[in-house]
Order: structure tokens, then C-alpha cells, then sequence
């Protein structure tokens, strides 16, 4: 099993810390793989193959012997400079950061989604007692995001300002964006000795701060989108896919072998995850958001035309997909997808 690195929590740190032990390099050969991941319940699938080394046995099924090399960064615009500079060959992340490097290297290096890892809820948490809808925040307001302007988090906070304050309004509240890595933003809006008094994160670290009766939900992502949506992803190069042709397919084995065995066993999951993530859940808390029927585990997108439409509309994005299946490499063409 590869070793595993962890990098300090702001961008600028990450990426530093990154280039000083990860020698970036061309696309490596046949039989080894760097993979990316972010914080959070939403990589469980990867925790499950790393923990299980199932990339190592699928690969041996193919007939290769398979080096995992993990790496841990946080927000999106880290994950793409990270890939991009061949640092890494596999990254993880949001729909938004996705849409962003799919349409940024078209014709070029052409990256695309490999498969999506979850459905998952984000929630707008808020320490303000004085904040109930998103009119209520104030300069004196500060939400924590991974990335400010190009996450998940933040495109769905654009996407919820629209519809609250009107049409050309998505960015009415960018200003009081930070970026942070979810269990610092976690750690200072339960503190409130910070200036962070929200905070749109994701499994578990939501439901975490719900548990403090000073903490409340602004906002649902399901809401402001209409139903379940993909939250996570995991992509790469064209060039390592066509390059590595055994690997990726033992990666994608893999990560439907993950799934299976969350969706089968939420107590064998929640072991792997606490066993990954060295923190203090209580195993019965992290077992109540697996079995929330919100919380999914799937290869198959959901809702991520909605994200592509609007960044497309505000102009973040140029080019705009016709179809999911123009975010994602053929092999999971066949699956049922939005």
C-alpha cells in the first residue's frame, strides 16, 4: 500500500509543500498511480480502495503489479494546479473545479471525470443567531469555503444568491467568501474565536456542527439545486488514461468495488473511514449519516448540467457540454447520468 502525505491546510502552503516532496515529472508509466483526495466523508470510496488496496488487486487481476502514491490537498484550484504541473495523476474534487479544468484544457490535454464518487447535501452553517436566510448576512460575516470563487461550495452559494436577490445578482455574496480547509473552517466556527461565521463544507463536517446548538442551517444544496446531486468526482489526463490503460482500468474497478462495499455494509465503511481519518467520531455518529438516504455513494452523475449551465451563463466556463457524457471519459458512458 502507498504511503500516505499530508500538507499544510492553506492553498499556497499545500501547493509549496506539494512541489518540495512530489517531483514533478511527465505522466508516469504503466503500473504506478498518484492520487489526490480531499477532507471529508465525500472520499470514503478512495479511503475504502487505499485501506483494502483494491487498486493494487485489480491491477493484479490485470496482470500489474501497481505502486499507489496518495496525496492529501484541499480545494479544487490546488487539485488542478496539481495536475496540471504532473504532480499528480488522478485528483479529486467538486463538480465546479471539474467544469473549470475540463473547459480550460479542451483540445489541449483534455481532462475529464473519470467517475463521480457521491451524492451528497451541502449545507450553509451559520454561528450568526441573527442569520436565517441569506439576505440576513452582512459584511460582518465570513464563510469559509475550500476554494473562494471556483468551489463547489462557492458555485452553489452563486447559484443561491441568484435566486434569492435576482437574475445577474450570483455574486452578491463572493466578498464574504475565505478560503479554508474544512476542519480548520469547522474548528473556528465552533470555536467562535474566529472571524468565520460560516461555513459551507460537506459529510461529516456539517453535521458535526449541527450538534452545537449555536450552529444552524441556512441552506440545503438540495434545495437550491431540486434534488441529489453529485458532490465529488475524481479526473485526470487523456494522456494518463490512453497511457495507462491496465491502471486506469484497475482504478475504476476499484473505486466500483468501493461503492459496493459501502452501499452493502456501513459499519465495515465506517471502520475504514475512522481507521483513515485519524479524529474523534464517534462511530455511531458517522454510522447516522451513512444511513441517511441522502447520502449516496455512486460512479453515475447526478444534476451536473445544473452547475454547467450556470457557470457556463455567468461566463466562467466557454465552452458548454451537451451532454454529461462530454465531462467524462467513455468508460462510464453506459451508466445513467445527468
Amino acid at each position: 500500500m502507498g504511503h500516505r502525505r499530508r500538507f499544510p491546510g492553506r492553498i499556497a502552503a499545500v501547493l509549496a509543500g506539494l512541489a518540495a516532496v512530489v517531483m514533478a515529472g511527465p505522466v508516469l508509466a504503466e503500473g504506478t498511480i498518484r492520487i489526490a483526495e480531499q477532507y471529508g466523508l465525500g472520499y470514503l470510496p478512495l479511503h475504502v480502495l487505499r485501506q483494502n488496496q483494491l487498486i493494487e488487486k485489480h491491477g493484479k487481476a490485470l496482470g500489474v503489479d501497481i505502486a499507489v502514491d496518495w496525496v492529501k490537498l484541499s480545494g479544487g484550484a490546488a487539485m488542478n494546479d496539481a495536475l496540471l504541473s504532473d504532480s499528480v495523476d488522478l485528483v479529486s474534487g467538486g463538480v465546479g473545479p471539474l467544469l473549470t479544468i475540463w473547459d480550460r484544457t479542451r483540445g489541449s490535454v483534455n481532462v475529464k471525470a473519470i467517475a463521480a464518487l457521491n451524492n451528497m447535501p451541502l449545507f450553509l452553517t451559520t454561528s450568526n443567531p441573527s442569520v436565517k436566510t441569506l439576505r440576513d448576512l452582512s459584511a460582518k460575516d465570513k464563510i469559509a469555503v475550500p476554494a473562494v470563487k471556483v468551489s463547489i461550495q462557492s458555485r452553489t452559494l452563486q447559484i443561491a444568491a441568484e435566486k434569492e436577490f435576482g437574475d445577474g445578482k450570483s455574486d452578491a455574496l463572493d466578498t464574504l467568501t475565505v478560503s479554508l480547509p474544512h476542519p480548520d473552517a469547522t474548528a473556528a466556527l465552533l470555536s467562535g474565536a474566529a472571524e468565520i461565521t460560516g461555513h459551507i463544507s460537506g459529510p461529516p463536517f456539517q453535521y458535526q456542527q449541527l450538534q452545537d446548538p449555536k450552529i444552524r442551517k441556512v441552506f440545503s444544496s438540495y434545495d437550491v439545486l431540486g434534488g441529489p446531486h453529485t458532490f465529488n468526482l475524481i479526473w485526470t489526463k487523456d494522456a494518463f488514461r490512453t497511457g495507462n490503460p491496465k491502471t486506469y482500468a484497475a482504478f475504476l474497478n476499484a473505486l466500483k468495488e468501493a461503492d459496493a462495499l459501502i452501499n452493502a455494509d456501513h459499519s465495515a465503511a465506517a471502520d475504514i473511514y475512522l481507521a483513515q481519518n485519524k479524529g474523534d467520531l464517534d462511530k455511531a455518529f458517522l454510522l447516522k449519516i451513512l444511513d441517511d438516504p441522502d447520502i449516496q455513494f455512486t460512479t453515475a452523475p447526478s444534476r451536473i448540467a445544473v452547475y454547467a449551465d450556470f457557470m457556463h451563463k455567468v461566463g466562467a466556463i466557454k465552452a458548454k457540454p451537451a451532454s454529461w457524457k462530454d465531462l467524462f471519459f467513455a468508460d462510464l458512458h453506459t451508466e445513467t447520468g445527468s
